[in-house]
């Protein structure tokens, strides 16, 4: 059916009458004033894209009447302008494409059909690794391992982007997706197909929220619901509430933006935003710059909120142009923008629209701070940190506690490493890495760190040299200025060469630490620390030898490498004593913002970004060399370990069957609150004693050769077996942290995939227990598609972070959560009863489901599939058996 809002189309510039846009001020509603300006994004694609049959004219009047709408949990269509993918979330998206063309072909369908008809850019940078530091070669040889150990994955991507259609690949060594796409691949307004309209993404990451910073409106979403926005499909989503966060003031002079996001992020987990936009307005955002801003935006899945949004303003469009933007595009974009009503002045107060709810922050009230030990929104003041830490130490085992008794909090261990002596203790820095987006994206952290290591240096200080440093920047263009400013011999004298433009650390890449220090550190039992400039710090995620990791500025990051401690009060103690004897405080070697914003005036620079720009898809001569297969449909290789036709589609058929009821099921696992997607989808390096390190023995592979989890989520085989395989893992019914589990008709613990399969051998259905927050974390497919592949058919939980609920969904997987105020402690469960979840035959959104357990017991949950559209996935068994039926049709 033709577009119902058609005649409030016009023309934007009159000397180009074929481009035109939807005025929204021509619907003559005086609520669209009022609106949020995200809500106002949500509202535009809506009319844009009403059809009568994805997007309904009812779906417009729910927008237009947020102010109502929004507390009534209704559901409205969401069509995205574009889909962002990274290569560890991106290579099993791209091969469900390729198996989902051999499905439509066996169902007798056209598979050149399956094909991104959202335009989908995938950046790869999450597989090179910190395997080499502290060499002035670092770069070219992680680059080459990253080759070495992914040439087939490389060729399998290659092979994607020639054989579908609107997917564009970023080449490896070309920086960090959230940077990429903030420096190049936003366009702010999309101008295609005769329309201006609101550029908007979802990403199959959860830090996508980055972009928000400039005024694109984009979240993370997991990998099954990317695939299908690829696919032409709305994301169905509740509307949301809309935080709004008024920052006024202005930072102190020694405070960073990292200082800021952390207070934001501990401020807005107390406020609590689980699946609502924030919107940032008042005078304060006017002193932070894009980069300010995107720091801020990036963090969001920290602080839970679905969007953390900057309306575009005068300071985005001066961003722009520094980052050698189209003029021609520039002056389009706050032209569209101002005829709409999007174009933000955060100094008028009259522009301020509706919220939900108000928050404030003054921005004068920031300190210098840093997160950790082993969460992002546990925020602790510079001052507070030796205190804190040594408090931890002893406390309970916990998020802030690791239960080392009083006895041994000064035990030290003395090791040789290059034919020195050294020791370290509890809260040793044994990583400081200046990595992630989150902090690489802004210049004036990174050359506030360069300035720092150019004072420290001209002071006398140094690094120790088993500490691993590292400098995995965002994009090319932050070794531009480094180099430019002169600040990078500093940086290399300090320990902190570029070792590779990519994720790196901040994802667990960091590679290993040498080994009479990860003999020390298990020796002594020690709590040792990484310090690093990233967003997550969860437990097992930075390094395995790592048990405290904070997450700190550039500088701090410098600053603590110095130390060596953590247990260090920058006030009183000295960073060090150089060769004169002279102490050295941090206060005096910390640079002036004054400092750093001349630098960042002079060598900041539109030329460095054009420059760096213009090759990013031709650049790197070794994936211009890669051969890959031009056939349209894929040639699965039997012998690979890397890419591997996933068993999701083996059994389909045209008709889908009724869902059934779920008989005397397993606990597989039983947990507490928090378990995040690293405690469940395979991540980091595959140990050598796992089912996925036996699995790849079996197929002839040495230790060497199993390279990480990210770099396999091709092969199902792989995945399956390190699905909950996190050395963390706290499983109620063991009583320490570990991988196993109880198999309950035999008795034995076992690794869990082992106990699964079991189960599955003797056709006997699983479901987990679990607490609150449950799978909160990035977001990752495969923390869905594991469980399914375990035989695990429901979860039940106290509460659930968005995406992976969603992800839940799209596998088939029920998500089933306890009635307010119940869980498994108040209802009295073990784990150890068999479930039955009786599944009724006319499901409703968010209807109750009754359990009944083997011990008579009968307790109700609410089924959380929140939406018709969701409900419609179950019935077909997941999201992509649905596509698949509709394409084949």
């Amino acid at each position: 059916m033709s577009n119902p809002f058609t005649q409030i189309t016009e023309p934007l510039d009159s000397n180009q009458p074929e481009k035109k846009f939807f005025n929204l001020n021509k619907l003559k509603d005086e609520r669209y004033e009022r609106l949020p300006f995200s809500i106002k994004v949500l509202l535009e694609s809506a009319v844009r894209n009403c059809d009568e049959f994805l997007v309904k004219k009812e779906d417009v009047e729910n927008i237009l009447n947020w102010q109502v709408m929004q507390h009534k949990n209704v559901e409205v269509p969401f069509k995205p302008a574009r889909v962002i993918l990274q290569d560890f979330t991106g290579v099993p998206a791209v091969v469900d494409f390729a198996a989902m063309r051999d499905a439509v072909k066996k169902l007798g369908g056209d598979p050149e059909k399956i094909n991104p008809i959202c335009p989908a850019d995938l950046v790869i940078d999450h597989s090179i690794q910190v395997d080499f530091n502290r060499r002035t070669d670092s770069l070219q040889k992680n680059q080459d391992l990253e080759f070495e150990r992914n040439k087939e994955r490389f060729e399998f991507l290659k092979w994607g982007s020639q054989a579908f259609h609107n997917m564009r690949i970023i080449p490896p060594g070309s920086g960090i997706i959230h940077q990429v796409n903030l420096e190049y691949l936003a366009r702010v307004v999309f101008d295609q197909n005769g329309y201006f309209y609101p550029d908007s993404v979802v990403g199959t990451d959860s830090h996508t929220t980055m972009i928000d910073g400039l005024g694109v409106l984009g979240w993370g979403v997991g990998g099954i619901e990317a695939e299908a926005v690829m696919l032409g499909q709305p994301i169905s989503m509740v509307l949301p509430e809309v935080i709004g966060y008024k920052l006024k003031g202005n930072p102190q002079p020694l405070v960073t933006s990292t200082d800021i996001v952390l207070t934001v992020t501990k401020h807005l987990r107390q406020v609590g935003v689980v699946g609502k936009f924030v919107e940032f307005f008042g005078p304060g955002v006017a002193q932070l710059s894009i980069a300010d801003r995107a720091t801020i935006a990036n963090m969001c899945p920290e602080y839970g909120a679905t969007a953390a949004f900057f309306p575009v303003d005068e300071v985005s469009i001066r961003y722009l142009i520094q980052t050698g933007r189209d003029e021609e595009k520039i002056k389009h974009i706050k032209t569209y923008l101002e005829a709409v009503g999007m174009f933000r002045d955060f100094n008028r107060s009259s522009q301020d629209p509706d919220f939900t709810q108000v928050v404030e922050l003054d921005l004068h009230t920031v300190v210098p701070c840093c997160s950790g030990p082993k969460r992002p929104q546990d925020k602790v003041a510079v001052s507070d940190m030796k205190k804190d830490f040594e408090t931890c130490l002893g406390a309970k085992q916990g998020f802030k506690g690791f239960q080392i008794a009083p006895k041994h909090h000064s035990d030290r261990v003395k090791f040789v490493y290059e034919g020195s002596d050294f020791e370290i203790t509890h809260g040793s820095v044994v990583i400081a890495a200046i990595t992630s987006c989150t902090n690489t994206s802004n210049p004036s952290v990174m050359l506030g760190a360069g300035l720092l290591a150019k004072k420290a240096v001209n002071a006398g200080l140094t690094v120790k040299p088993y500490i691993k440093t590292s400098l995995s920047p965002g994009s090319g263009v932050v070794t531009y200025y480094l180099r430019d400013s002169g600040v990078m011999p500093y940086l290399s004298q300090l320990g902190f060469d570029v070792v590779g433009y990519g994720c790196m650390t901040c994802i667990g890449n960091s590679g290993p630490l040498p080994e009479p220090v990860v003999a020390a550190i298990t020796q002594g039992d020690l709590v040792a620390v990484g310090v690093l400039s990233g967003n997550r710090n969860f437990e097992g995620r930075v390094h395995p030898n790592t048990c405290a990791n904070y997450l700190a500025s550039p500088p701090l990051v410098i600053a603590y490498a110095i130390a060596g401690t953590v247990r260090i009060d920058f006030e009183k103690e000295p960073l060090g004593v150089n060769a004169e004897g002279n102490k050295i405080f941090l206060r005096d070697i910390w640079p002036t913002r004054d400092e750093i914003q001349a630098v960042e005036r002079q060598y900041v620079i539109p030329g460095m970004f054009k420059e760096v720009y213009k090759k990013i898809e031709t650049g790197n001569e070794s994936w211009n060399a890669l051969d890959a297969p031009s056939d349209k449909l894929y040639t699965w290789n039997p012998k690979s370990t890397y890419i591997k036709s996933p068993p999701f589609f083996e059994n389909l058929t045209l008709e889908p069957s009724s869902p059934k009821s779920i008989v005397d099921a397993y606990v597989l696992l039983n947990f507490g609150d928090s378990v995040t997607t690293d405690h469940i989808s395979p991540a980091g390096n595959i140990a050598r004693n796992s089912p996925a390190a036996r699995y790849l023995t079996s197929r002839g592979l040495t230790p060497r050769e199993f390279n990480s989890y990210g770099s396999r989520r091709g092969n199902d085989d792989v995945m399956a077996r390190g699905t909950f395989a996190n050395i963390r893992l706290l499983n109620k019914f063991i009583n320490k942290q570990g991988p196993q589990t109880i198999h309950f008709p035999s008795g034995e613990t076992l690794d869990v995939f082992d106990a699964a399969e079991r189960y599955m051998q003797a056709g006997q259905p699983l479901i987990v227990l679990t607490g609150k927050e449950y799978g909160s974390g990035s977001s990752r497919d495969w923390a869905a598609k594991g469980p399914f592949l375990l035989g695990i058919k429901a979860v039940i939980a106290e509460s659930y972070e968005r995406i992976h609920r969603s992800n839940l969904v799209g596998m088939g997987v029920i998500p089933l959560q306890y009635l307010p105020g119940e869980n498994a402690g108040t209802l009295g469960l073990t784990g150890r009863e068999r479930y039955t979840i009786v599944i009724p035959e006319e499901l409703k959104p968010r209807m109750n489901v009754q359990i009944k357990l083997d011990t008579g017991k009968t307790f109700p949950t609410i089924m959380r599939f929140d939406t018709d559209v969701e409900l419609t996935y179950f019935h077909n068994g997941g999201i992509l058996n649905y596509m698949i039926r509709k394409m084949a049709t």
